[in-house]
């Protein structure tokens, strides 16, 4: 093996951790790819024998890749950010043995929590999610930012803060999930209102992702409350029959699959037996880059 193999193979060690940073940073999975790409080309113009803890210098060059992204981003934006915009789900079958077993292995980012890190200006998003996440020092974290450690910890703190007040809590019992998630597809199926009311909380949010083109034409906001979401959800009925249970973000979510062709991935956040929130996605360029995996009946 050449020093060129060698390089490559400790890279791959970190590759998984390094698209989790960078996937949580941005909320988008072919960004996220993008960053970690870079942290390899940048490795091979560096002097990689010179670097004592690799995984920490990837991690510091992910995190640079994806401030300058978020930073572009917020000079790109013309207008703020909708409140129906939902970020990458991350998919995978749930199986119907040990689903627990699975939800190990799955991302246990929540699209609730990806929405909220969405709000936050791009030094409060980095100092939140490699501290918090990664526990990377705030020594470290100064360098990136360009602030002092006690400016960067006061950035952290205040992501936190907002993280904390607006993420709702998410019963982590997959068991459980799958009830209330069951329950509402078929009450959606019979078109039963007052079932589907039942099962949502009543600050339930629901935020429907259906591209920029129809974003444009369609309502900007998301729907809030029991009644108003039932209704937008009874409009869907005819889809429901579609409708395969998967993990999404490592909770219990939907995917609406008609005639073979992926019409919308659907989160979660269910608390206390009540559905809180439901982020769809449902832009289909953006779901044909997903690489949505085969789900059973």
């Amino acid at each position: 093996m050449n020093g060129t193999d060698l390089l490559a193979a400790r890279f791959e060690e970190h590759r998984g951790h390094l698209r989790a940073v960078a996937y949580r940073m941005l909320g988008s999975l072919a960004e996220a790819e993008d960053a970690v790409q870079e942290a390899w080309l940048r490795l091979g113009r560096s002097d990689a024998d010179g670097i004592r803890n690799l995984g920490g210098w990837l991690t510091t060059v992910v995190g640079r890749v994806c401030l300058d992204t978020l930073r572009s981003r917020a000079a790109r934006r013309e207008e703020p950010m909708d409140d129906t915009h939902v970020p990458d789900p991350l998919v995978r079958p749930l199986p119907r043995a040990d689903p627990e077993t699975e939800a190990l292995e799955a991302d246990a980012v929540g699209l609730a929590l990806l929405v909220v890190l969405d709000t936050l200006e791009p030094a409060e998003r980095l100092a939140f999610v490699l501290h918090d996440m990664f526990a990377v020092p705030f020594d470290d974290l100064a360098a990136i930012v360009e602030r002092t450690p006690a400016a960067t910890r006061q950035l952290a703190s205040r992501a936190r803060r907002r993280v904390q007040g607006a993420t709702p809590a998410t019963d982590p019992d997959l068991g459980r999930q799958r009830q209330v998630v069951g329950a509402f597809l078929a009450a959606s199926r019979a078109g039963d209102f007052e079932a589907l009311l039942a099962l949502l909380h009543p600050d339930v949010e629901l935020r429907a992702d259906a591209g920029a083109l129809v974003r444009g034409v369609a309502a900007s906001k998301a729907v809030r409350g029991a009644r108003a979401v039932a209704a937008q959800a009874a409009t869907f009925s005819s889809f429901a029959g579609f409708a395969r249970l998967a993990l999404v973000n490592g909770s219990v979510g939907v995917v609406t699959v008609p005639e073979g062709q992926p019409l919308s991935v659907t989160a979660f956040t269910v608390a206390d037996g009540k559905i809180i929130g439901m982020y769809i996605l449902a832009d289909r360029d953006r779901l044909a880059r997903l690489g949505l995996p085969p789900l059973r009946d």
